[in-house]
């Protein structure tokens, strides 16, 4: 049997997102990082629900999302596979966009930003940027 790939889901309860959004979410993040690849088994629901404590029906309906929009496949009695990957740019320009961003994330906590700060000033920044570009 296939290992599961190095995702841990980590659930945060008072986030106001729903708790398989946040699976889907966590799961598409890492297809963009390239933490997940092509062919990768995500953990089984039992997985998740022991590291987790939640609902096996809530990993259940975040793997048929992820299903639908075809990053994932469900293969019977084998567990649920990777068939895409997102955002290949990650790949070959992400790591040293990725230390820019560390390097500047550090400079607002050195100037006394908190996480909330900097992520509202990064989403506000972010949202300027992409304005009116469709989404993926």
């Amino acid at each position: 049997m296939a290992e599961s790939a190095a995702v841990e889901f980590r659930i945060d309860r008072r986030s106001g997102v729903a708790t398989y959004l946040q699976i889907v979410q966590q799961t598409k993040q890492a297809l963009r990082l390239g933490v997940l690849e092509p062919g990768d088994r995500l953990p089984t629901a039992r997985e998740v629900v022991e590291a987790t404590a939640i609902n096996p029906n809530t990993v259940l309906k975040a793997y048929r999302e992820l299903e639908r929009e075809g990053l994932v496949e469900a293969r019977r009695g084998l567990g649920t596979f990777v068939r895409r990957t997102l955002g290949s740019a990650a790949v070959t320009t992400g790591a040293p966009l990725r230390e820019e961003l560390a390097a500047w994330t550090l400079r607002a906590r050195a100037a006394g930003l908190d996480r909330d700060d900097v992520s509202a000033l990064f989403t506000a920044v972010l949202d300027s940027t992409f304005k009116g570009e469709p989404h993926t």
